[in-house]
């Protein structure tokens, strides 16, 4: 069986759909639906059902895809395993972060590293969402919870705080806060609670009971801006915060602990390019330790 046809196999099971395979590997449309019709007229059998939501495994497909998946293990585990040839990096390595974490501290840290390594290409999604391994979306994955299932490599990556803030123009029009009491009738900025992602977001039901008023943000970025632009309160990672003078901690007694892990595939980990942006995103937090959790 020609490998290429595998691989474009591998990734149609993942996407879910023919088009989605055909972007993520960048070749057109119809050539990865001509190299899996070859793939399933070399075997015999089909490996898709075909529908115009996508594509579903057949039992064929499903117990190639297991073969499969344990070829590309041992392939990706040889390519670690062989000694490195020069002291270039190369290749694209994606990093799936929450979008807080990703936005505030990863995107000019890993851009940094970007930058001294011109072939080797650094993929930053930062989304308020969940990211897998399995499935190959992303090489890394920065977590908000312990995964407690699954084939990964798992490292503490650090702790991290949140509190309440308003913007000092916002104190000075609406009167300094100082009690839970003088919150009762102030604009709550949160999160959508039914598009939550994780339950280690619940840190928002504290407030959310004391405020009635709400406007509700789908991210941590769309937060932070309606927070800055004066026209609520609303819990901030501390570390981001910092970057903005006019954000003010307001009630701090009332504070957030929460944990980002680092996640990587163990068939990937010891590849150079996913190794060095572990590295990096290791060594970026050590070095600002003390900014993510506000006494």
């Amino acid at each position: 069986m020609d490998w290429d046809n595998l691989r474009i196999f591998l990734a149609i099971a993942r996407a879910g759909q023919i088009l989605a395979a055909a972007k993520a590997l960048q070749l057109n449309h119809a050539t990865v639906a001509r190299r899996l019709d070859a793939l399933e007229a070399a075997l015999g059998t089909r490996l898709f059902e075909r529908r115009t939501t996508g594509t579903v495994l057949t039992p064929a497909g499903e117990s190639l895809l297991v073969r499969v998946e344990r070829m590309e293990s041992e392939l990706l585990q040889a390519d670690a395993a062989l000694p490195a040839s020069g002291s270039v990096l190369s290749g694209t390595v994606r990093v799936g972060a929450p979008d807080g974490f990703g936005t505030y501290h990863l995107a000019p840290a890993l851009a940094r590293l970007a930058n001294h390594h011109p072939e080797l290409t650094i993929q930053l999604v930062p989304l308020p969402r969940s990211f897998s391994l399995s499935r190959r979306e992303a090489d890394i994955i920065v977590t908000i919870e312990r995964p407690k299932l699954g084939r990964a490599i798992i490292k503490k990556l650090t702790d991290y705080s949140l509190s309440v803030y308003a913007t000092a123009a916002y104190l000075k029009r609406h009167g300094t806060i100082r009690s839970e009491a003088d919150l009762a009738d102030k604009l709550f900025i949160t999160y959508v609670e039914d598009i939550a992602y994780s339950r280690a977001l619940d840190y928002t039901a504290e407030l959310g009971k004391l405020m009635r008023r709400h406007y509700e943000c789908g991210s941590v970025v769309a937060q932070m801006e309606a927070v800055r632009a004066g026209e609520g309160i609303g819990i901030l990672h501390d570390y981001a915060a910092a970057h903005y003078p006019e954000l003010k901690r307001i009630l701090p007694g009332m504070r957030f602990s929460r944990t980002y892990w680092l996640m990587s595939h163990p068939d990937t980990h010891d590849t150079r390019r996913v190794a060095a942006v572990h590295g990096a995103i290791v060594e970026s937090v050590r070095e600002k330790r003390q900014a993510f959790v506000m006494e």
